[in-house]
């Protein structure tokens, strides 16, 4: 499928939406009436891994207020993050209070699980680069999912969706000292509850063994759990399926201190056996793997970012088009808000012909929309287009500024006024641009058929394209030369 066939498909998805038939200030949860339960379509989508409690399902008949935290150890958030993430959004569009959590103190310590051995602490410095980096992205990334899901979802109208609330965890622990947080908190928590988690056995088995400092860590994450429970209504935490141990642990903490303040203001012992005040839960999401097993993740060295700086679109782009035939479906339910019914009829259209790559495609096209907007996901058809297309009639669309944006940070594509271009010969330019070292090594490629100008062989080493003739696409701006298979350079004609 070429780069206007993917974006002819994009748009009939978008076309094909339900139409809406309420007003726009009726509720998201009457409007859809949830006739699907929020967590059963999570569980058909594949995002749960477990789950505490089965009265989850009645707590999600209502609006209800579910959070997940992210630690800034980086700069940015990566595809890891992202499922939970995911997760969260699923949420927030069936009409409950998201509330991604920044993990500003936590982020201080270190989550020993999943690792074996201890995070390095980072300084002042670095932790509010990283606060500052990962805030951003997730305002952009609850604004952009619920455009986005807008578009391929029936009956949500985006502004009467809840405003997603970022909280940041130190804002209940800058005004504590350690014996404020052990004489109101460290007496509801066993320390053999503690010892018993995965995430501490596993260390205490390692030849580094567990800190003090990571082994309290599960102390704060329930903290957390308590706190936005206590005074934000919090009745979920969701994460990874690595965090099992520190959803429990709030859980935990939420009945304790619960029960301990009802007690001592009066409240009957009935009110939490039936579970009518102080009933939380958790819900883990498995956690994305390479096809060999491997977590990915910064720290496994393969990280995709979702920063644009760090992973392009292109390379979100061309991430996903790589996606192994046995992993599209599961990814396709995972990081895109298309329907089943779509999902499975794209699946069932990729097994008839699986070179056409039909579902890799659509899945690289959606995820990299969700991320970047539909002005990422040109970049990267652009991008591709040139690269590994090469069709003058596919790359005809593309705009200037597209291509401008597309390789922005690309040492291969070159600005030049239009002047210095201007009655240059093809063996001229490709020095120009760097693509021979010389005219004669560009009228050697010319004669052997090796020297092409916007994806066609040039014949004549003497040929001078000229925008009048149509010789540039991007709006009679871009011309790409290619040498060989894979050495590209491209040439930006700019005004004066």
């Amino acid at each position: 499928m070429c780069a206007n066939g993917i974006l002819q498909r994009l748009a009939k998805l978008r076309q094909a939406r339900f139409q809406k038939t309420n007003s726009i200030n009726t509720s998201v949860f009457h409007r859809r009436g949830l006739h699907t339960n929020v967590i059963d379509t999570l569980r058909e989508r594949g995002f749960v891994h477990d789950i505490t409690s089965e009265n989850i399902r009645k707590c999600v008949a209502s609006p209800v207020a579910v959070y997940c935290g992210v630690d800034p150890t980086a700069e940015s958030l990566h595809l890891g993050n992202m499922v939970t993430l995911m997760g969260l959004l699923h949420f927030h569009i069936a009409g409950h209070r998201a509330i991604p959590l920044i993990g500003n103190a936590t982020g201080m310590i270190g989550d020993p699980s999943g690792r074996s051995t201890e995070r390095v602490a980072l300084d002042r410095e670095t932790l509010a680069k990283n606060i500052t980096g990962i805030e951003g992205q997730l305002e952009r990334f609850f604004k952009r999912g619920a455009e986005y899901a807008v578009k391929r979802m029936s009956n949500i109208d985006q502004r009467s969706l809840k405003q997603v609330g970022i909280l940041h965890n130190a804002n209940w622990y800058c005004h504590m000292n350690i014996l404020t947080f052990l004489g109101s908190v460290g007496r509801y928590v066993r320390v053999g509850a503690m010892m018993a988690r995965d995430s501490v056995k596993s260390r205490l088995q390692s030849a580094s063994g567990i800190s003090f400092t990571e082994f309290s860590y599960q102390l704060l994450q329930a903290y957390d759990f308590w706190y936005l429970f206590h005074y934000h209504g919090c009745k979920i935490q969701i994460g990874g399926s690595d965090q099992w141990g520190n959803i429990t642990a709030g859980i935990d903490l939420i009945h304790r201190m619960e029960l301990d303040q009802a007690q001592k203001s009066g409240v009957i012992q009935q009110s939490f056996d039936d579970g009518r005040i102080s009933e939380a839960f958790g819900l883990t999401i498995p956690l994305l793997t390479t096809s060999s097993g491997e977590k990915f993740g910064k720290s496994a060295g393969n990280a995709i970012w979702l920063d644009g700086k760090k992973t392009s679109p292109f390379d979100i782009y061309q991430f996903f088009v790589k996606t192994a035939d046995t992993d599209v479906e599961k990814f396709l339910k995972l990081f895109t808000f298309l329907p089943i019914p779509v999902i499975s009829k794209v699946i069932a259209e990729h097994k008839v012909s699986p070179e056409n790559f039909v579902a890799q495609k659509l899945l690289a096209a959606e995820v990299t929309e969700l991320i970047h907007g539909e002005s990422g996901v040109r970049q990267a058809l652009c991008a591709t287009e040139v690269l590994f297309g090469n069709r003058l009639a596919s790359m005809q669309q593309f705009s200037s500024s597209d291509f401008a944006s597309a390789f922005a940070s690309d040492k291969r594509m070159l600005s030049i006024p239009r002047s210095g271009v201007a009655g240059k010969t093809i063996s001229d330019i490709a020095v120009l641009v760097g693509a021979c070292k010389s005219k004669s090594e560009a009228s050697r490629l010319v004669r052997g058929g090796g020297l092409y100008w916007n994806g066609h062989p040039v014949s004549d080493a003497k040929w001078i394209p000229t925008a009048d003739a149509g010789s540039f696409v991007g709006q009679g701006t871009v011309g790409i030369i290619r040498t060989g298979k894979t050495n590209y350079r491209l040439l930006r004609l700019i005004n004066e």
